[in-house]
């Protein structure tokens, strides 16, 4: 009974003091929510998708008529999926893709030097007659060679690139092709990647969310405003001319953002499909979440702050939309993300005795955000009802996203500015990395 006096009590005083503060007050201690989370990533995106959403409507003729042409033409397509020891996926890959409507498809598994059961996996199926060819590198090159690999034996007038954990929806193949028959500048074609195992622990929920979020959501977006700057690596199309024009996949981590920019420095446009559904297994514990996302993060300093940074200026690679794109980037996800350090302290130093009062109702809103975010996912999903149960994880947002995650970049962020760790990284052969780095890549 004390304790629930205790907590009314704190909810009284709680009600009372932001009551008696004042809406001036309220600004200057919650600027950079109001400023730039709010504005960003609510009302903005919120904008731009009803903009999606009216242009759909006046596009559904284009897109019948852009599908009838596909279907006509009935070109040749290549799908590559390139790993190591991803025997236990590999089948049901190819299952996922036997199930396709789009059937002119040629379908070559790339084995980067696996120890597992994958050659013999792979070996059934090419008897099976279920894929059209299997290649393997004996030592190991990275993800990179082994798809510049696949798409040197490819024949395809397009390239489908999966990774080997993915599955699909029926018509996941028809959809991402479809937009290259709306536009003849549309180079490559991002999928709708979404987290296919969120119900195996509270990770998987919160990335699944995350994906909605940023993929979904964040991806369709950028393509509406054409500034998209990365097709996901788990599910893209690209024409295969235009991968011979940039040279294919250079060294990673980051190869499928770095690919995507390297489209567009040739002037082609980079596109998002969301009707193209993928879904891929993610980390299911935090502690292969942390090496995951510190190796996505390393090849954001690496790659955008690097090897790129040409963008940034008037040169002969100079796009506004991709100016705009990078900048954009930079300032929300690197910036800002050291943004938060400065505005831990203004609070600790400024409101020091009223931080109690404060960090409630900063959690609050930042949940409030989640759930706005949220309605506009369920709007435009085509899996409302599977996508609604992930509504109560919506209260670990603001821990998930605002602590762990920020945490996890800024860390990583400050290992690849100082010590260039992507190099170092065991998820591309020390060998490969080293002639990388050498090569300034």
């Amino acid at each position: 009974m004390d304790n629930i006096l205790e907590f009314f009590e704190h909810t009284k005083n709680f009600i009372f003091f932001w009551k008696t503060a004042g809406m001036l007050k309220i600004f200057r201690i919650f600027w950079f929510f109001f400023v730039f989370e709010m504005v960003r990533y609510v009302l903005f995106d919120l904008f731009v998708i009803c903009i999606y959403k009216v242009k759909s409507v006046f596009l559904r003729k284009k897109y019948q008529t852009a599908r009838q042409m596909l279907l006509k033409q009935n070109p040749l397509v290549s799908v590559i999926a390139p790993g190591k020891n991803e025997g236990k996926h590999i089948s049901a890959l190819v299952n996922s893709l036997a199930e396709q409507t789009y059937k002119n498809l040629e379908i070559i598994i790339i084995d980067d030097g696996s120890d597992d059961d994958t050659p013999q996996i792979c070996r059934a199926l090419l008897r099976e007659r279920k894929i059209t060819k299997y290649l393997r590198n004996d030592i190991r090159g990275g993800k990179a060679s082994a798809a510049n690999f696949g798409f040197q034996q490819a024949k395809g007038s397009f390239i489908v690139h999966v990774d080997a954990d993915c599955s699909f929806d029926r018509d996941a193949i028809e959809n991402i092709l479809i937009p290259f028959f709306l536009d003849s500048r549309i180079g490559v074609v991002s999928g709708n990647v979404k987290v296919r195992n969120p119900t195996e622990s509270v990770c998987s929920a919160l990335q699944a969310i995350e994906y909605l979020k940023t993929v979904t959501v964040g991806r369709l977006v950028s393509s509406t405003l054409k500034t998209l700057r990365i097709v996901s690596g788990a599910f893209g199309a690209f024409r295969a001319d235009v991968i011979n024009r940039v040279g294919g996949w250079d060294i990673g981590p980051g190869l499928d953002g770095d690919i995507s920019v390297k489209v567009r420095k040739v002037n082609f446009a980079v596109y998002m499909e969301p009707k193209a559904v993928c879904y891929t297994s993610a980390p299911e514990d935090f502690k292969s979440l942390i090496k995951q996302r510190l190796r996505w993060s390393r090849s954001f300093v690496r790659f955008r702050l690097r090897k790129h940074k040409d963008v940034f200026f008037p040169t002969a690679n100079f796009r506004f939309s991709t100016f705009f794109s990078f900048m954009e980037n930079f300032v929300y996800n690197f910036l800002l993300d050291f943004k938060w350090i400065v505005y831990f302290i203004d609070i600790m130093i400024h409101f020091p005795t009223t931080a109690k009062y404060i960090f409630p109702l900063n959690y609050f809103l930042y949940t409030m955000s989640n759930v706005v975010q949220f309605i506009v996912i369920i709007w435009i999903s085509e899996r409302k009802k599977d996508e609604l149960k992930l509504a109560p994880y919506l209260l670990l947002m603001p821990l998930y996203v605002g602590i762990y995650m920020r945490a996890v970049r800024t860390y990583a962020y400050i290992q690849e500015l100082l010590f260039k760790t992507s190099y170092k990284d065991p998820w591309n052969p020390r060998k490969v990395s080293k002639k990388a780095e050498e090569l300034g890549i």
